[in-house]
């Protein structure tokens, strides 16, 4: 597994943000409907993915890194276990379109965290680009108060808020790994998942998608981008994760047919707009 830190940084991100763009439509392909039933199945099969990955990687060494990572990284993990909680909710409740552009919204999430809570600098085009980001919100929440989506738009920033969190963590505590954090993260959704199902019988059909979910989608793409990111200039980082915002509504578009009404692609639009204009933000100083 060594041989996946030999692979350069931006095909790493691009390929995860691809698995990542899978999610919606596995979550739609589901013979149930029950969230919880649908979490459990995926945080299963996610916490068998991470664990493997931590053992192929550290070895012997692999509780002693997860020991290592201490309170920061439990904590980062019950943190980020909320929006993998939330993202099953969100891809029931309203479109896919909305929640890819709503969770591309993390970096104006991690420029306004890092405000308040490094207390970063926030420049003057991180500005704008965080009024556009949330013009762009307020655009399809708007709409989604007529069409009865609007529980599923604001479930599903819960998901960059998380995210965002999870970052002010890490970067608070500059030698925490992130993975044992998603290991955390697994056993958290995990554990929510058995107290809140009713039921525990699975078609076989459902166990192949929580498989599907946990580890080509979840596990695949959470490590590329963890080590992509390491190598890879933040700025290229920011465009190169629109993959997963571009790709998940054409996947549910051409097997599901679900189109997205226009304002999801106009709130959208705007939202990419101001992802770009971010991540050509070149302020040397500490911007966020």
């Amino acid at each position: 597994m060594k041989f996946i830190y030999k692979i350069p940084g931006y095909l790493l991100l691009l390929f995860g943000g691809f698995c990542l763009s899978w999610g919606g439509f596995i979550v739609r392909s589901f013979e149930t409907t029950d969230p919880w039933n649908i979490l459990l199945l995926r945080s299963f099969f996610f916490f068998f993915g991470v664990s493997s990955f931590l053992f192929l990687i550290y070895k012997k060494d692999t509780l002693k890194i997860i020991k290592n990572s201490g309170f920061p990284g439990f904590l980062g993990g019950a943190v980020m276990s909320l929006s993998f909680v939330a993202f099953v909710f969100a891809m029931l409740n309203t479109t896919v379109a909305n929640v890819v552009f709503i969770i591309s919204t993390q970096t104006m999430f991690l420029a306004i965290l890092g405000f308040f809570y490094l207390k970063e600098k926030v420049s003057l085009k991180s500005l704008i680009s965080i009024i556009l980001a949330m013009s762009g919100i307020t655009i399809m929440i708007g709409d989604s108060i007529s069409s009865g989506t609007l529980f599923g738009n604001i479930v599903a920033l819960v998901i960059p808020i998380s995210f965002s969190i999870l970052v002010m963590i890490v970067r608070k505590n500059s030698n925490l790994d992130m993975v044992p954090a998603i290991w955390f993260a697994s056993i958290f959704s995990f554990a929510y998942g058995i107290i809140m199902t009713q039921s525990f019988v699975f078609s076989s059909h459902d166990i192949f998608m929580g498989f599907l979910l946990g580890v080509p989608q979840l596990t695949f793409g959470f490590v590329c981008i963890t080590i992509g990111s390491r190598t890879t200039r933040s700025v290229t980082v920011g465009l190169l994760m629109l993959s997963e915002t571009l790709f998940a509504p054409l996947w549910v578009w051409l097997f599901l047919n679900e189109i997205p009404p226009s304002s999801v692609f106009i709130g959208g639009l705007i939202i990419i707009f101001a992802i770009i204009l971010k991540s050509l933000d070149k302020s040397k100083s500490k911007a966020a």
